[in-house]
């Protein structure tokens, strides 16, 4: 696409995905915890037969869609078959990336903001993975499994419950895998609090913190390519938790999120917005178009989540304040307490046995409880790399289980959950901060749902 065409198009798109936010929010309050009638069976715990070899479309191979292109011409049993992006640079960077480790040659597909219903067209695409501006995520899932494909989908996996809801019926009636791709929990650090979690170190969970705390007001310089060009958009638009998984995640796999218990409604406040229009008078010309917009997400919200045991989580988003990265990753029981950035435990039984320090000595936690997973994978994953090796680690994760009949790590349900935050968390700011309640994706087959198990 030409720059101008590039510019119209992300800016048509965008404003049409902030109207279908807006409009699913005007009405969560009085209806999202509503369960419409299933479509199709329940694909919890989902096995589709055994491939020999994974071929993999990928569609997006830009800032987040290039490093799949290196993870998966890495990773044995997976080819990667075809890639399409309507940015004709990053293809060229995709197909270099082939050449480089001696791959076949991929079809590739440009032409039109459509381009990638020819890659779902394929006979030789078994997986697609979706790596686009998140307005895309809904319609492109859906597209490729109603083509028969799996979908694998970057996050948020969508930003109105009507599409969330969408894509758990489309997944239910094609049977199909639709799996958002929330790297953080194939963390190192993750991991083995999941495997602490299961060995009762902590005692009964209590309570939760989830962050993504990120300082990301540069990328409001990329206007006509790279994220910043259709991300800063959002922040015109929306007033919540924008993006909720990364933090979430994890803690929800600790407390058994869909598989025990579930997310039951959310309270949500935001700061006033000033860091964004602050930066744009600093950084860009009193006639340049980011001084031209006014932002209203808040420069950092809070959310409340109330589970159905009545558990708490804190989630908090921030990308416009100076300050470190941090997803907080706590998670507190009745016999202690695990915190992120930086590591650190507190137990009254077993450790040191005071609670009142903290202990920031990991070396002994990791060699008892190491998630089996990262020991068998993580030289590997770090060697290749992706946020410390997370990414390259989920990739072959999700090959390894399509290749071996096993259920993903990760369903529709977990990744409508939790993105529902979004939606929701706008909702309720809107709403002085009422509460909302969260849909039953599952339409009631968490409180059988069997519980993720410490795999590898």
């Amino acid at each position: 696409m030409s720059g101008l065409n590039r510019r119209s198009f992300l800016k048509a798109s965008m404003a049409t995905a902030a109207a279908g936010v807006l409009a699913s929010c005007a009405v969560s309050g009085s209806n999202s915890g509503f369960t419409p009638g299933a479509r199709g069976k329940s694909v919890m715990g989902l096995v589709v037969p055994a491939m020999d070899e994974v071929r993999v479309g990928l569609i997006g191979v830009g800032e987040r869609g290039s490093g799949f292109v290196h993870h998966f011409s890495k990773i044995a049993g997976a080819r990667i078959t075809a890639i399409c992006d309507t940015d004709t640079t990053v293809l060229q960077r995709a197909e270099n990336i082939i050449k480089q480790y001696g791959r076949d040659t991929p079809a590739y597909y440009s032409q039109g903001n459509y381009a990638y219903r020819e890659l779902l067209n394929r006979q030789d695409v078994d997986i697609v993975i979706i790596a686009t501006p998140w307005q895309w995520h809904h319609p492109m899932a859906k597209d490729a499994m109603l083509a028969g494909k799996h979908a694998f989908v970057e996050v948020p996996m969508a930003l109105t419950l009507e599409h969330m809801w969408d894509l758990v019926d489309t997944a239910e009636a094609t049977q199909r895998n639709c799996m958002m791709m929330e790297n953080v929990n194939y963390g190192r650090d993750e991991l083995m609090v999941l495997n602490m979690v299961r060995q009762g170190l902590f005692g009964e969970l209590l309570h939760g913190e989830a962050a993504y705390i990120h300082e990301l007001r540069w990328q409001m310089k990329e206007t006509d390519r790279k994220t910043g060009s259709w991300r800063t958009a959002f922040h015109t638009q929306l007033n919540g938790n924008m993006y909720p998984t990364h933090g979430l995640g994890p803690v929800a796999q600790y407390m058994n999120i869909n598989r025990g218990d579930r997310f039951d409604y959310l309270t949500s406040a935001s700061s006033p917005a000033l860091g964004r229009e602050a930066y744009a008078k600093r950084e860009f010309a009193a006639d340049h178009p980011r001084n031209q917009l006014q932002y209203i997400h808040g420069d950092i919200n809070t959310s409340i989540i109330k589970t159905v045991k009545g558990r708490t989580i804190m989630v908090q988003h921030d990308t416009t304040t100076p300050r470190p990265y941090s997803r907080h990753n706590l998670i507190q029981g009745t016999n202690g307490v695990f915190a992120g950035f930086p590591n650190r435990i507190a137990l009254e039984q077993g450790g040191s046995g005071n609670f009142h320090q903290w202990d920031q000595d990991m070396q002994k936690w990791y060699q008892q409880y190491d998630h089996p997973l990262w020991l068998r994978m993580g030289k590997e994953a770090e060697l290749n790399g992706g946020h410390g090796g997370m990414d390259f680690l989920m990739c072959w994760r999700m090959i390894y289980c399509l290749r071996n009949a096993e259920p993903l790590d990760q369903d529709v349900y977990d990744g409508a959950a939790w993105s529902a935050v979004l939606p929701l968390s706008v909702a309720s700011v809107a709403d002085r901060s009422n509460s909302k309640d969260f849909p039953d994706f599952t339409r009631g087959a968490w409180q059988s749902g069997k519980p993720l198990g410490i795999v590898g």
